[in-house]
C-alpha cells in the first residue's frame, strides 16, 4: 500500500509572547556557554548564569533544570536546524545523500549557532558531568531524523501502524547520527599543530568515508 507524499505546511506564526520567551531561553542558553567557556563548567552557578542573562533566579528554573542542561541547549538548537535543513532538501536525493548534504550545510554555517555547537562538543569532552543531557538530546534528535526520514519516505511514522511499522526510518537514523557523532569526536581530537581542530574541509571529507560505509553495506568477511 503506498503513502502519499510529504507536503509543505506554512510556517506557524509566532506570537509575542512566544518571541520573548524564546529569547529569554536563548539569553540563558548564551551566558550558560559563555560562562562554562570562561572558567569551566563546574565553577560556574545557576546564580551566575542568571546574573549574566541579566534575568531573575526563578525565572531560569522555568526554562532549565540545571546550569548542564542550559549549557547543552545549543547542542538541542543545533539538532533542530540539522532536521530542518534535512527536511528541506528535494525529494530527488536519497536519504542518506539528503542527510550528507543537510550535515555540511550545517557545518558550513559561520554564524552563533555553528559555533556554539561546535563548543558545546568540545566542553562536553572536558566535563562528564555535561554526558548525560547530550545523551538526552542525542536520544531526541534520533527520534526527530526517524521521523523526518519516515515523513520523507511516506511511510508511518516510528511507532505506528501494524508492529510498530516499518524499522528502517529508525535504524537509519540511529546509523546515520551514530556515524556522525564518531566523525565529530575524531575531528575534535586536538592536532599536532597550533590548529585546535582540522578544517572544514576534512571534516568533509570524512563525513562523505563515512556515509559511503554507511551506503554499500557494514557486513564484511575478513
Amino acid at each position: 500500500m503506498s503513502h502519499p507524499a510529504p507536503t509543505e505546511t506554512a510556517e506557524p506564526v509566532v506570537g509575542r509572547r512566544e518571541r520573548k520567551k524564546q529569547a529569554t531561553r536563548a539569553a540563558l542558553r548564551d551566558a550558560a556557554l559563555r560562562l562554562s567557556l570562561r572558567h569551566g563548567v563546574e565553577n560556574v552557578t545557576v546564580e551566575q548564569i542568571a546574573y549574566e542573562a541579566d534575568i531573575a533566579l526563578r525565572t531560569f528554573f522555568n526554562y532549565f533544570s540545571s546550569k548542564e542542561e542550559a549549557v547543552v541547549a545549543s547542542l538541542s538548537s543545533g539538532a533542530e536546524v540539522l532536521i530542518a535543513e534535512f527536511r528541506a532538501r528535494p525529494l530527488t536525493e536519497s536519504v542518506l545523500q539528503a542527510f550528507r548534504e543537510a550535515v555540511l550545510t550545517v557545518m558550513n554555517r559561520s554564524d552563533a549557532a555553528g559555533r556554539d555547537y561546535l563548543a558545546v562538543m568540545r566542553l562536553v569532552r572536558k566535563a562528564p558531568s555535561l554526558v548525560p543531557q547530550k545523551l538526552a538530546v542525542l536520544a531526541a534528535q534520533e527520534q526527530a531524523l526517524a521521523t523526518a526520514i519516515a515523513d520523507r519516505l511516506g511511510l508511518p511514522p516510528p511507532g505506528h501502524g501494524p508492529g510498530n511499522g516499518p524499522v528502517y526510518p529508525a535504524v537509519c537514523a540511529a546509523a546515520v547520527l551514530s556515524a556522525l557523532r564518531v566523525v565529530l569526536d575524531q575531528w575534535l581530537l586536538p592536532g599536532p599543530g597550533p590548529e585546535l581542530t582540522p578544517s572544514m574541509a576534512v571534516l568533509g571529507k570524512q563525513i562523505d568515508e563515512a556515509i559511503a560505509e554507511l551506503a554499500t553495506g557494514l557486513d564484511r568477511h575478513r
